[in-house]
């Protein structure tokens, strides 16, 4: 037998999988890691441990499936992004890694849009600016810890960095490219070296670009050792994360449509035309990554808010969780059940660390509006629900004007394995909606890529057969009606806290400066 596998990376944590030549699932692990907030704005990982991490889920993985690793055939990999590891000519990482939920480099991108000008930047990279591209992270670097600056070898995401230690070589797959942002010209899958030498960034720091299912490397003897597999396992170029759990889940023709609620909440389109919005994201897509494209809106708080919850406010329900082995978010979610559409009059806007798409605020933060005495946990909870409901809807009612869509609406990884979430989303949206049986997500789709990349699958329509959809779900006419008047409030609340948002990131920068 031929088995694959796949690695993913997201924001909290880590996933690996391994398949076999039908698509089957026979081993999984998954484990999370810090998300280390040290300053205002500030979002980092511990590189160092992701490759602890690697080592560890590989080999659950390869336990949990029961097989030889001698038998494995390619190994995909996947992160989300923008993220941005840096490592020295030996391969070291410099300081933490940035996560895409680190909001520091704004008055880099001040310089930058004024340096180049908005049109121009859009349409080389078919994306707006913001302070999150690896491009605008180096400039930080440079003007704040320039002796950092000057040992930086490579520049990596997260999936890179885990690509590099595996085989030893860095990397840079073309769907990964807008993430480093501002000089990446999406059309022609290469960077502009002019631009780059205009602000003092030495091109010969960004990996080679390659299609995503090109052969890249091999596990090298010293990976083989650390991580239980064995040395020379071809390893394919990677892809988004995004991209992997939705191609794993039958998403590759055009106006396929599916949804994630990770950390961060989101909804790609495939198409193969050059109509990208100013407002939205755009990368090429793991099916044909020189020639397809994926439209992506993007709340940067999707399951993050529930995390959020979790961890802060839910003690009972995680001593719960580890004495009778019932799942913490499920129980979150089940009083937040007991409550009605509308969430008696409350509203949240799910800015914690900014928002991307369609405002694209770096200063907006989160509010609780209309709270009262007669609200509890479980209003806020389905509140918030409800609020990353809102923030997806305020893009797609700009997409679906826009483009071809192929319903049902698929959800797919996180929360979306809430029915209560679901139907939220299904009523706000109304559209029909189906849930993704097997919802290993983007290992699955990375474990694909891999059996794509080594002609084991012949090209990614299997997963067209193999994929089941359950869960479906019609929206309730009278609940969207009660929603689009609770979107209007939640657009007003924004509009007219937005400069209130200014000001108090001019304090937030005041006392971080004491």
């Amino acid at each position: 037998m031929s088995y694959l596998m796949g690695i993913d990376y997201g924001t909290g944590g880590a996933k690996a999988t391994i398949i076999d030549e039908q698509g089957s699932v026979l081993g999984y692990s998954f484990a999370e890691y810090e998300i280390i907030n040290e300053k205002a704005d500030w979002s980092e990982h511990d590189p160092r441990e992701y490759w602890e991490v690697a080592c560890k889920i590989i080999q659950e993985a390869i336990n949990d499936a029961g097989i030889n690793p001698g038998e494995i055939k390619g190994i995909g990999t996947s992160s989300a992004l923008p993220s941005t590891v840096l490592i020295d000519e030996e391969g070291e990482p410099i300081n933490r890694a940035y996560n895409l939920l680190d909001r520091r480099a704004t008055k880099e991108v001040e310089y930058l849009e004024d340096k180049f000008g908005k049109d121009r930047i859009f349409e080389i990279t078919a994306n707006r600016l913001d302070d999150q591209p690896a491009v605008v992270k180096l400039l930080w670097e440079k003007r704040n810890r320039p002796e950092d600056f000057a040992r930086i070898d490579k520049v990596l995401t997260i999936d890179g960095y885990i690509r590099y230690k595996l085989t030893g070589k860095a990397t840079m797959h073309y769907s990964a490219g807008i993430f480093y942002g501002l000089a990446y010209d999406i059309r022609q899958l290469r960077f502009r070296n002019d631009m780059l030498e205009e602000i003092g960034i030495d091109p010969e720091i960004f990996p080679p670009g390659s299609p995503c299912t090109e052969i890249v490397g091999k596990v090298t003897e010293k990976a083989a050792k650390e991580t239980g597999l064995v040395s020379g396992i071809p390893v394919p170029g990677g892809q988004v994360d995004c991209n992997a759990a939705w191609l794993g889940a039958g998403a590759t023709q055009p106006g396929d449509i599916q949804m994630n609620l990770g950390t961060c909440g989101n909804f790609g389109i495939i198409h193969n035309d050059e109509q990208f919005m100013e407002k939205m994201f755009a990368f090429p897509y793991t099916t044909n990554s020189r020639e397809t494209y994926i439209t992506v809106p993007t709340t940067l708080t999707g399951g993050l808010l529930l995390r959020y919850m979790r961890d802060n406010f839910s003690p009972i329900e995680l001593s719960v969780e580890k004495k009778l082995d019932l799942d913490a978010y499920d129980l979150l979610t089940l009083e937040a059940s007991e409550v009605k559409p509308g969430s008696e009059g409350l509203i949240v806007l799910p800015y914690f660390q900014g928002e991307r798409t369609p405002i694209w605020d770096v200063n907006a933060r989160g509010v609780i509006f209309g709270l009262s005495l007669s609200h509890g946990k479980k209003h806020v909870v389905r509140a918030m629900m409800e609020s990353v409901a809102y923030a997806l809807y305020d893009s797609f009612r700009l997409v679906k004007d826009i483009r071809e869509i192929n319903y049902p609406l698929v959800l797919n990884e996180g929360g979306a394995e809430s029915r209560l979430w679901r139907q939220i989303i299904t009523d706000v949206f109304n559209v029909p909606t189906v849930l993704v049986k097997n919802r290993v997500g983007a290992p699955y789709g990375d474990a694909v890529l891999a059996g794509v990349a080594t002609e084991i699958f012949p090209d990614f329509s299997v997963t067209r057969d193999w994929v089941e959809y359950t869960g479906h779900l019609e929206p309730d006419q009278k609940n969207h009606k009660l929603y689009m008047e609770y979107f209007k409030v939640y657009k007003n609340i924004y509009e007219h806290v937005k400069e209130d948002f200014v000001d108090l990131a001019e304090l937030r920068k005041i006392r971080s400066d004491l």
